[in-house]
């Protein structure tokens, strides 16, 4: 019997070392632990049967299945050493970068001319103390029309030809309506600033398009009056273009009163960029301001209208037509 046992364990160690040797994956290499060494291992089988060993017996082959699995375990260590050694070899092999290869060419980035006057316009303004509000492109006809001292039957609905939607609202034909809804909110005094995308029914060709952004500002506080609304305008437009002459002329826009166009003297001709005024008291009782306490001043304008003017493009497509040749100028 104790020849027999010793036998099938000097086998088992030849077998486990020749499967070891073999095994090119340190999966496999554990599949080859277990099914050696393991609790239900066929090491583990054979030790069971030493019950049937005698006294003198089970301590000769106990020394020898400690020897087999001894050796085992030093052939699985060694074998585990020699594939984590060749697996991060591979791993560096494959990671290594060769430096003497020619790069990938990345044109760099550069701000869209549209960006880049919303961007200096927002840092005059917010360098003034203004806040920059936001709100919804799709609206109601109250926050676009009513609310703004437009009531269903005037007039000066017909010059803003609107998007109207099937439930009833419409697209934003001016960023007034952020006003509006700031307003709501917050108590005065506030000065705020409204950048963003409005639509209208124009027709698009050189000079008009149905999108196109504006922005606009407001500020409410007890005691303003024209002066300040003139003295604003005439910092910022002379931030933007430089020193040169401003003026106003009076003209109408419901939500304010007197109202005004701002011209500016570009390359010997006056050219219109503005639209400004006094808040009108109407709009102060909309949003439940007392235009007895409260005074106000509105101002707005296109940003295309200023990048066409500060870069001298001859059409507004450019601005939407994404021709990097175009905007690699910028």
């Amino acid at each position: 019997m104790t020849s027999n046992l010793e036998a099938q364990l000097l086998a088992l160690r030849q077998q486990g070392e020749q499967a070891i040797a073999a095994a090119n994956t340190l999966e496999r290499l554990e599949e080859l632990r277990v099914s050696y060494l393991g609790k239900k291992g066929e090491l583990g089988a054979l030790l069971r049967s030493m019950g049937q060993l005698s006294a003198e017996e089970r301590p000769i082959i106990g020394a020898i299945a400690n020897t087999v699995k001894e050796s085992l375990q030093t052939s699985l260590d060694q074998q585990r050493a020699t594939l984590e050694a060749a697996q991060i070899r591979s791993q560096l092999e494959a990671e290594t970068l060769d430096v003497t290869m020619p790069g990938i060419y990345r044109p760099q980035g550069r701000i869209h001319p549209l960006n880049g006057i919303i961007d200096r316009a927002l840092d005059i303004f917010v360098s003034m103390g203004y806040t920059v509000a936001q709100g919804p492109e799709m609206e109601t006809d109250y926050y676009n029309f009513e609310a703004l001292n437009t009531p269903p039957d005037h007039p000066a609905r017909d010059m803003q030809d609107t998007f109207y939607l099937p439930d009833g609202n419409l697209l934003r034909t001016h960023t007034s309506s952020v006003q509006i809804r700031y307003m709501e909110r917050e108590e005065p005094p506030i000065r705020v600033v409204a950048p963003g995308r409005v639509y209208r029914r124009d027709n698009v060709d050189a000079t008009h398009s149905a999108v196109f952004h504006q922005i606009e500002l407001l500020a409410i506080d007890e005691g303003l009056t024209f002066t300040d609304l003139k003295g604003t305008i005439k910092v910022f437009l002379q931030t933007i273009f430089g020193e040169l002459p401003i003026r106003f002329r009076a003209s109408y826009f419901p939500f304010t009163e007197p109202s005004a166009e701002v011209d500016l003297q570009w390359n010997g001709r006056w050219l219109e960029v503005m639209g400004c005024g006094m808040v009108d008291p109407n709009v102060l009782k909309a949003v439940r301001y007392d235009p007895e306490i409260y005074t106000g001043f509105a101002a707005g304008f296109g940003v295309e209208r200023f990048a066409m003017v500060l870069h001298q493009m001859d059409d507004i497509r450019r601005l939407y037509a994404s021709d990097l040749r175009f905007l690699q100028q910028f």
